[in-house]
């Protein structure tokens, strides 16, 4: 078989629970590397609370630039309440907006899919979530959690007062609706775009600007506008309604951890960071599971791994052109839940509980 050329690879496997998914992921990139010929170099380094407690701060420079160097970065996941008093420039998750912020990955991937082997995991009912698969394109470094002005300052009656500042440019909505409408494309054709058009000036240029695309770039894929708070109430009323969901920063932490919640399990679900190809067709890009680093498991080998294991899927498939290879995948995990086995999360009656190392293991066995 032909080796392809090498492929860096920078894992971050950051606080809790984050060091046994990645350590899974790892495992998987070399059975690649072995059995497929897929040359990953890899690098592993500190992030979040762990960097924090060796450099006093949670990325350093060279880290920062090794992700700058690398094809794909991969995250475990950053926090804890261990470091909830510090500064807000020191606490670990500022190590997780300083790379979407500098590597430019202005388009957050966050798939909610309903296996069918889960449909009981769910809080909803079977026949609302059996068959889900909604793609929520979330705006990554504009809005809310970046504009400026910003700060707490004090006032004269003696008062504090916040102040954050809700932003966007036409640029900063095309190009996440531009990805939103090229996934749909490959999918059911069909975007729905969300904002606060009747009570905010950003929605309505996001609105204007979403239709404005639509009509110019991709006239055959439909285009619908919903409110944000209707989108929040239909993904429980009626969620297989949607396709592809594209909305702001704001908006899209809170739906697409919302549309998480359909499936049944926030160990499941990957997701992906994009930013633009430059020139020789080369895109920065990160990939995480959306669980936190669940300090409270962190140690116990309990962790679903799943979501990190698709994590780095969706890496072989939207970074590393790999199409096979993130098929061939996403296939061993239907497998492993098809045989039964299932991580303490997702766990039911008839079922087998394993851990963190067996679930990899398994996975594993599967790929051929």
């Amino acid at each position: 078989m032909i080796k392809v050329k090498k492929r860096k690879l920078l894992l971050l496997p950051g606080d809790g629970i984050g060091p046994e998914v990645i350590a899974e992921v790892r495992k998987i990139v070399e059975w690649f590397n072995k059995n497929k010929s897929l040359d990953f170099e890899i690098e592993e380094a500190l992030v979040g609370g762990a960097s924090y407690e060796k450099h006093k701060t949670p990325i350093t420079d060279e880290v920062f630039y090794k992700a700058l160097e690398c094809e794909a970065v991969m995250l475990g996941a950053v926090g804890g309440p261990k470091w909830d008093n510090l500064e807000f420039s020191k606490r670990p998750e500022r190590a997780l907006l300083k790379l979407r912020k500098e590597l430019k990955l202005f388009a957050n991937l966050r798939p909610a899919i309903c296996f069918k082997q889960l449909v009981d995991a769910s809080s909803l009912k079977p026949e609302i979530v059996s068959g889900l698969d909604i793609m929520i394109v979330r705006e990554l470094t504009g809005g809310i959690y970046f504009g400026e002005p910003r700060g707490i300052s004090p006032i004269e009656n003696g008062e504090r007062k916040g102040v954050n500042t809700h932003t966007y440019t036409t640029n900063e909505i095309h190009r996440v609706a531009r990805v939103a409408f090229e996934l749909a494309k490959k999918r059911k054709n069909l975007v729905t775009s969300c904002e606060k058009s009747n009570v905010m000036e950003a929605g309505l240029l996001w609105k204007e600007e979403v239709q404005a695309l639509r009509d110019k770039e991709f006239k055959t894929v439909e285009l619908k506008h919903m409110l944000a708070d209707n989108c929040a109430m239909q993904l429980l009323r009626e969620p297989k309604q949607f396709d592809v969901i594209v909305t702001d920063n704001l908006f899209g932490d809170i739906l697409s951890d919302e549309a998480a919640m359909l499936t049944g399990s926030l160990g499941l679900l990957p997701s992906a960071s994009l930013g633009a190809k430059d020139k020789n067709g080369k895109m920065r890009s990160m990939y995480e599971p959306i669980h936190g680093s669940a300090p409270d498991i962190a140690g116990k080998n309990i962790a679903n791994p799943i979501a990190s294991i698709l994590s780095f899927s969706m890496a072989l498939r939207y970074s590393l052109d790999l199409d096979a290879e993130a098929d061939l995948l996403d296939s061993a995990v239907q497998q492993v839940l098809d045989d039964g086995l299932r991580t303490k999360d997702i766990m039911s009656a008839g079922k087998k509980e394993v851990g963190t190392t067996v679930m990899g293991d398994a996975i594993i066995s599967k790929l051929k």
